[in-house]
């Protein structure tokens, strides 16, 4: 929230769904900012992990959060923010039917890799592959969708490296296809115009996930299902990775995973990523998103997931720290120019809630306030006329300082007595000083 413009009615730390949107909570999410977050041992059993509250951003627990590794499926996250960004934008639809190439029957039908068997020349909707790719992980479908919307999986993973820089992950950040398979799996399929393997950090994950779930919360009504058939005449149904799902806790198989709210993200696996996991959970309003790297078993993937789920849900607490409409003692009266009124009463624009330690004192949010000095009538009610900044755990959050009144620009007749006014006020007052 930089510089001043009209004030909208939301929570401070979410951006707008444009592409200039994607720096706020990239900053937010940057080392500097989170390297103060108290995060004690847990327990946990992975090499790297995160846990941030999901409307703001804010981190909540940190281990090796900015050490980049392979993130195996966990890629697809990037993948499937990009194919509901084209279906949103008209790009694709759902009802739309994709043929299986060459490339995407490979992966299909190779058994090494996950994925439901598609002969090549199929034709499959858009929806429907979609499905296999964030229920089953299907690394054939997520190359389908790619080629349908780039023309080519390089292409598309060039896309994905230009979303990347914009919603502000790591220098680390990098993609070279559309499911985290690493280059060797690839054979004569690996892109020629970029090196390396696919990597990122467990922080630029998070900010993956946050992206996907604020941009595009339908994902959700993908990513929960338990189970689903890819085609009616399929003997068993695609199998969701992502056990600790809250749909499975009358599952006996998988009851012992399942995690009340749990609704999403992506798992992946690879033998040089060790077992990876993005979940999320909402309980009473508040959602939260972990990321979870290089675990050594499945089992401790989401083991470990829970660890950070119960933390997060049994440690913090949700807080309005600022009340949108509320008056400040601070900044009673902002100064205007050529007005009727030669001041205005400045309300703040905005709430600003925060996950907080629970018994945290209200003296640990410092607030201060600043007016702008350049304003001139007319002034509209709910034009930006200030700020106010919040400090607290070293971060800082900005709230927007409006306009409580409509002010209407004065006429000259006024302004000229105000003058006149004015001129024999100082006069006296010199003479006073004088005398």
């Amino acid at each position: 929230m930089k510089g001043f413009g009209k004030a909208g009615k939301l929570v401070v730390g979410i951006a707008l769904l444009t592409q200039l949107a994607f720096s706020p909570i990239a900053g937010m999410l940057n080392t500097a900012n989170a390297a103060e977050v108290e995060s004690p041992n847990i327990g946990l059993e992975s090499k790297s992990a995160i846990m941030l509250e999901a409307s703001t951003g804010q981190v909540l627990y940190e281990l090796n959060a900015d050490q980049p590794m392979p993130p195996a499926s966990m890629a697809k996250m990037m993948t499937e923010y990009l194919v509901m960004e084209a279906v949103d934008t008209g790009k694709l639809k759902w009802d739309e039917m994709l043929t299986i190439s060459e490339y995407s029957a490979y992966l299909s039908n190779n058994r090494a890799f996950s994925g439901i068997p598609k002969a090549m020349g199929d034709q499959y909707s858009a929806q429907d592959l979609f499905y296999a790719v964030t229920i089953y992980s299907d690394n054939g479908a997520a190359v389908a969708l790619a080629e349908r919307i780039a023309g080519s999986e390089e292409k598309f993973a060039q896309l994905m490296n230009e979303t990347a820089k914009k919603m502000g992950l790591s220098k680390d950040a990098l993609f070279i296809n559309t499911s985290g398979l690493d280059r060797v799996d690839l054979g004569k399929y690996a892109p020629e115009s970029i090196p390396g393997e696919t990597t990122f950090t467990a922080r630029d994950g998070a900010l993956i996930a946050y992206h996907l779930l604020k941009d595009h919360p339908k994902i959700t009504e993908y990513s929960s299902i338990p189970a689903r058939k890819f085609r009616p005449t399929d003997a068993n149904p695609m199998i969701n990775y992502d056990w600790m799902l809250e749909g499975n806790s009358g599952n006996t198989n998988f009851k012992k995973y399942s995690y009340p709210g749990v609704d999403g993200l992506k798992t992946g696996h690879t033998d040089k990523a060790g077992y990876c996991f993005t979940g999320t959970a909402v309980r009473n309003g508040t959602r939260l998103i972990t990321v979870v790297m290089n675990a050594s078993s499945r089992d401790n993937s989401f083991f470990d997931t829970r660890k950070l789920f119960d933390y997060g849900f049994n440690n913090f607490e949700k807080r309005e720290i600022v009340k949108e409409g509320a008056a400040d003692d601070s900044l009673k009266s902002v100064p205007i120019k050529k007005g009727v009124n030669t001041e205005l009463a400045p309300i703040t624009g905005a709430a600003l809630s925060l996950l907080v330690k629970k018994g945290t004192p209200e003296t640990a949010f410092v607030k201060t306030t600043e007016a702008k000095t350049d304003l001139v009538a007319p002034i509209k009610k709910g034009d930006v006329v200030g700020k106010m900044t919040v400090s607290y755990n070293n971060k800082t959050y900005t709230i927007p300082m409006v306009s409580s009144t409509d002010e209407e620009k004065a006429s000259w007749i006024r302004l000229l007595f105000r003058a006149i006014g004015n001129f024999f006020s100082d006069l006296l007052s010199g003479d006073k000083k004088a005398a």
